[in-house]
């Protein structure tokens, strides 16, 4: 399946993902931190789409999610404030964010929508893959949206060709059990990890997140990867400088 995503994959160059929560830090801000970001150099975005009990995120994350709901945001507001995006930006953007929203939307009219707007994939860390399979695969398909799984160094090498086998993008790789947005740098073991999915040469490129910061993380975390995503230090970033820093921001990467 050939959608903005793949193409991006296949570009000679390591790629730098960046992940903001949509309608943070204000509501108003999601368009023009999606164009900067383009502008300045982002390879891909995520938009977080909040929700009320974000469980596998960081602090940072969190409280921009609760910021975000606060200041009105819905995914209707989000894909309204969006249905024009490509006629300004022509990077993949991927909405990030749990399964229960979609659900609530229901699913194919969520992916239907997607389809619309120019979203090209989802990643919903806490849709199990079983039940992608089963239910939701071929809602996905239809719609052209390539659904991206997480890894981290617990899943077990069985788990992780699975992963690779029911992918057709790439896979986030987790780079730590820790929730995202602390530690500095990364050690021995992360190393390691990195080092031993890459030996798996596994059918999909990997993208490394959490703990991405700067550019000495991306350049670790890409030394093995294809790319790296940077979400809570961008948001601590606009959180301390406001939207209109995004360029600043990207410049620290690359």
């Amino acid at each position: 399946m050939s959608n903005r995503i793949t193409s991006k994959l296949k570009e000679d160059k390591k790629l730098l993902s960046i992940y903001f929560t949509a309608g943070y830090p204000s509501l108003k801000d999601t368009v023009q931190i999606i164009q900067d970001l383009e502008k300045n150099g982002a390879d891909m975005i995520e938009i977080g789409l909040p929700f009320s009990d974000p469980l596998a995120d960081g602090p940072t994350i969190q409280e921009s999610s609760t910021a975000a709901l606060k200041n009105g945001m819905t995914t209707e507001i989000l894909f309204n404030q969006i249905k024009d995006i490509r006629k300004s930006v022509s990077i993949p953007l991927i909405i990030m964010g749990y399964f229960n929203p979609v659900l609530q939307y229901g699913v194919e009219a969520f992916c239907k929508k997607c389809q619309e707007i120019g979203i090209d994939g989802l990643i919903l860390p806490d849709l199990p893959l079983d039940v992608y399979q089963e239910d939701y695969e071929a809602t996905f398909k239809k719609y052209g949206l390539i659904n991206v799984f997480l890894i981290t160094p617990q899943t077990s090498d069985e788990r992780i060709n699975q992963i690779d086998s029911a992918s057709d993008g790439f896979i986030y790789m987790v780079s730590s059990a820790s929730v995202t947005g602390s530690k500095s740098g990364f050690g021995q073991e992360q190393e390691n990890y990195f080092e031993r999915i890459s030996a798996m040469n596994l059918k999909n490129p990997q993208i490394v997140g959490f703990g991405i910061k700067d550019e000495e993380t991306f350049q670790q975390a890409t030394k093995t990867a294809k790319g790296a995503i940077i979400g809570s230090a961008f948001i601590k970033h606009l959180t301390a400088n406001g939207a209109n820093s995004v360029a600043e921001f990207v410049k620290t990467i690359r």
